[in-house]
């Protein structure tokens, strides 16, 4: 058996194998230590060689979905071995086989993925400046092209990053993602590449797709495509769909805006509140899965935009809620009709598919009378043919989590195996029949038929009989006092019971796989449905958000601006007791705000919610805002919060100096930009001259839409300098007991930063921030000026002791008093004693 499982690993060098034997999946030597330690299983031994034992570890077969799950998401690839054959005719070790290998981009096990984010394989082929690219959704049966300039390609892996990437040998591309599989260069054949896709399409050439003159592409689909069919040996059956796109018809979003923007995780990694968590309202994981995509990739094409945001404007009112009780509690169509042209799907899909087929017609039947462009192909593609409801509909009600357990086809559905079946369940009926009839037959009136474990099935005649007993009875077994005797009829009744359970097993495996590939046809009609079902689910929950929260539906309109009234956060509102609302106007006149005001005044939360807005708009989502009136924008940018990177070895003013160098490098007048607190990394004037700087080339070079969010009040001279500049500032009012901030943006600079006031807030010990405010008059009294900076390196002047004027009209008490305020410690002065103190001052001064 060792010698069998050696032979097998090395063909799996580097990945986990998971060898069957009897009810576990076990592993050996380093795979066994390295899952030990990565799934917390525990470490055994088994046998020894070369006088050392055998390290070993597994994992039960019926439990493997979620140990597959945990190894997938570190990154690792699982080979399983299967048992081929049967241990007990085996005469020697069982014949095994790896029959698939799971990878992380290639995992379609509905165990071991995500209901409601999809899994990306990509592979990628550059060439003299150019890339190409093929994402393949193995659980939608999806494959995605694109060629685009090797620069873009950081961009594409941001708006769907891959779960695994396929590089040629030698590529550079590698170092660019954790999960990265190398593969000969042979395989990206351009050539080669288009013949497979081809193939796989069922079509005569990529021409009719629009893929006919992305070369470089070509070679990444046959790349992505052979891999997959090696890891699942299994033809793709279910990848029927290709989609080209461009990167110009998307909006460019960097990985510095989707973190500080939270679009599908927090700043601290965590799936919410993000924007996702807040849209999405979907009945549906396929829907879920929709969203998270047109939210990665905001649209820059008006007319998609636009059709999206009329569809949800059908659907505002009771039809959103009416289609959302429909579709609550569907399955995956998507992932099941892969998983059928995998042959991997499960009997309780099926079953779960034949009992949602039926109510997609009336689905479709009320999308039937929605006048929108984006939902009149659904009724059509809802109405299934139905064979597919035919061939359902021979699943058993509730059948089995397995094949392997039986009881998977509902009765009638094949004669054999109810008659199987019948012989397993049923015996009692048939040895009671006979026994009538034997007793009928031959005059002995105790004769009985009966079975036990030891001896089968036999006929007992006790001695006052058995001279009576038939020629066509064998004798079995004798006992004291009767004789067991077998019949032909018995013998083959008993040959077809005790094999009847086994043979049924396997007689519903075959119906099984016979029933998979009578489903292959209808791949592409379920796929379909499902693509129209994820779209209205999507566009549904869109148009119950605007009726529930009162989001506007946006104007996109031709000529670049934003206006907003009313805008708020769509994440930050339901998080809040009351939100402030807050305009934006944005135009070729009033291009950038330099925006002043206090820290908790909302400076961020502001231009988050701008940005926010803009990027909901042209993903044609409904706003949280009173109206939006948005112009193109080609990116978004942002420059916000201070982070630092440890493992490159930049600190955190680098980190914001080469954001800052992205977007003045990258921004166009169409783009918009949020640049908050820059220049904060390094010395006060340093920092001043850097923002003013950056500040200005943004107002005057890239003439980018900007929100400039300052704690610089000299920046707010830019809008005497500059034209398109202007300053607003977040009001915050003071008053005895602090601070007090409204949220709410008006026009000007702040009258000050209300430092002091927030430090207060923050716990800062009384002492520390009297001492703060008597540095700060003295600052502002000595009118420090550039010029006149410090160095913090340089030693201290020395300090000369002022010593006081003695006053000599004090008395000798007075004298007194005097010195003894001066050696107070008030800051550790309590009521009570400063109360004490004060008694004490006036005896000794003397009553008046």
């Amino acid at each position: 058996m060792m010698q069998q499982y050696l032979r097998i690993k090395a063909d799996y060098p580097h990945t986990l194998v998971f060898y069957r034997m009897g009810d576990f999946y076990e592993l050996f030597y380093g795979d066994a230590e390295k899952a030990a330690r990565l799934l917390g299983i525990t470490l055994t031994a088994r046998g020894a060689s070369g006088g050392k034992p055998i390290p070993m570890a597994g994992v039960p077969f019926h439990s493997v979905d979620g140990y597959l799950a945990k190894l997938v998401k570190m990154g690792e690839s699982v080979a399983i071995c299967e048992q081929l054959g049967d241990p007990a005719t085996s005469k020697g070790p069982v014949e095994r086989k790896v029959v698939r290998v799971v990878t992380p981009g290639t995992v379609t096990d509905a165990g071991v993925l995500a209901d409601r984010s999809d899994v990306w394989l990509l592979a990628v082929k550059t060439e003299r400046g150019r890339t190409g690219l093929a994402w393949l959704n193995l659980a939608a049966g999806e494959l995605v092209l694109a060629e685009e300039t090797a620069a873009q390609l950081p961009q594409l892996l941001l708006r769907r990053p891959p779960a695994e990437l396929l590089v040629a040998d030698g590529s550079v591309d590698a170092e660019q993602q954790p999960i990265c599989t190398r593969l000969p260069e042979w395989h990206f054949d351009p050539a080669e590449g288009a013949q497979i896709a081809a193939r796989q399409l069922g079509a005569a050439s990529l021409a009719g797709f629009g893929a006919e003159a992305l070369t470089l592409a070509h070679g990444a689909a046959g790349a992505v495509l052979t891999y997959a069919r090696q890891m699942h040996g299994h033809a793709l059956n279910h990848v029927q769909r290709l989609r080209v796109e461009s990167a110009a018809g998307f909006m460019v979003l960097d990985e510095a805006t989707r973190k500080n923007l939270e679009l599908t995780e927090t700043l601290r990694g965590e799936p919410a509140p993000t924007l996702l968590s807040t849209l999405d309202d979907c009945a549906t994981t396929m829907g879920a899965r929709l969203l998270r995509q047109w939210i990665a990739s905001p649209l820059t094409d008006r007319a998609a935009a636009l059709a999206r945001i009329e569809a949800v404007q059908v659907l505002k009112g009771d039809g959103a809620d009416v289609l959302r009780g429909t579709m609550h509690a569907l399955p995956d169509i998507e992932r099941i009709a892969s998983r059928i042209g995998l042959a991997t799907a499960r009997p309780r899909e099926l079953a779960a598919l034949r009992d949602a087929l039926p109510r997609l017609p009336q689905i479709g039947a009320q999308l039937a009378g929605l006048d929108a462009a984006l939902l009149r192909e659904a009724p059509a593609a809802l109405q299934l043919p139905a064979q597919l409801l035919s061939l359902l509909a021979r699943v058993a009600d509730e059948p089995a989590a397995a094949v392997r357990d039986g009881g998977i086809f509902a009765k009638g559905a094949d004669a054999e195996l109810d008659e199987l079946r019948e012989l397993a369940e049923n015996t009692s009926g048939f040895l009671l029949a006979m026994e009538a009839r034997e007793r009928e037959r031959t005059g002995i009136a105790n004769l009985k038929v009966e079975y036990n474990k030891v001896h089968g099935f036999y006929i007992e005649i006790t001695a006052s009989g058995l001279d009576r007993v038939p020629i066509d009875y064998k004798r079995r077994q004798t006992l004291k006092n009767a004789e067991r005797f077998i019949t032909p009829e018995l013998k083959a009744f008993e040959d077809k019971a005790l094999s009847a359970r086994d043979r049924a097993l396997a007689r519903e495996k075959l119906l099984y796989d016979q029933l998979i590939e009578a489903l292959q046809p209808h791949i592409g009609a379920l796929h379909t449905a499902a693509r129209c079902l994820a779209q209205a689910d999507v566009l549904a929950a869109w148009a119950r958000l605007a009726a529930r929260h009162d989001w506007c539906l946006p104007q996109l309109i031709e000529e670049p601006g934003i206006r907003i009234a009313a805008g708020r956060h769509p994440v930050v509102e339901p998080r809040v007791e009351r939100f402030t609302p807050n305009d934006c106007t944005l135009s070729d006149t009033d291009r950038m705000k330099v925006i002043t005001g206090p820290n908790m005044g909302g400076k961020s939360t502001y231009m988050r919610q701008v940005a926010l807005i803009v990027l909901m708009a042209w993903c044609g989502c409904p706003v949280p805002a009173r109206s939006a009136v948005i112009g193109p924008v080609d990116r978004i940018f942002t420059r916000i919060g201070s982070s630092d990177d440890l493992a490159g070895g930049r600190s955190t003013f680098m980190v914001e100096m080469t954001e800052a160098a992205v977007i003045l490098n990258a921004a166009t007048p169409r783009s918009l930009v949020l640049m908050d607190e820059i220049g904060r990394g390094t010395s006060t004037f340093d920092g001043l001259s850097l923002a003013w700087a950056i500040a200005r080339a943004l107002a005057a070079n890239n003439r980018a839409f900007a929100l400039f969010a300052t704690h610089y009040f000299e920046l707010t001279q830019l809008a005497t300098e500059l034209p398109g500049v202007s300053n607003a500032h977040l009001a915050a009012v003071e008053h005895t007991q602090g601070v007090a901030f409204l949220h709410e943006v008006r026009d000007g600079p702040a009258s000050q930063s209300y430092g002091l006031a927030v430090a207060k807030l923050a716990g800062v010990p009384g002492s520390v921030i009297r001492a703060a405010r008597g540095k700060l008059a003295a600052l502002e009294a000595s009118g420090v000026t550039a010029s006149s900076q410090m160095d913090l390196f340089a030693a201290p002047a020395p300090i000369t002791p002022v010593a006081p004027e003695p006053n000599a009209s004090l008395n000798d008490a007075e004298a007194a008093v005097l010195a003894q305020l001066r050696s107070l410690d008030l800051d550790n002065l309590s009521a009570r004693q400063a109360l004490e103190l004060l008694y004490g001052l006036r005896d000794t001064l003397g009553k008046p």
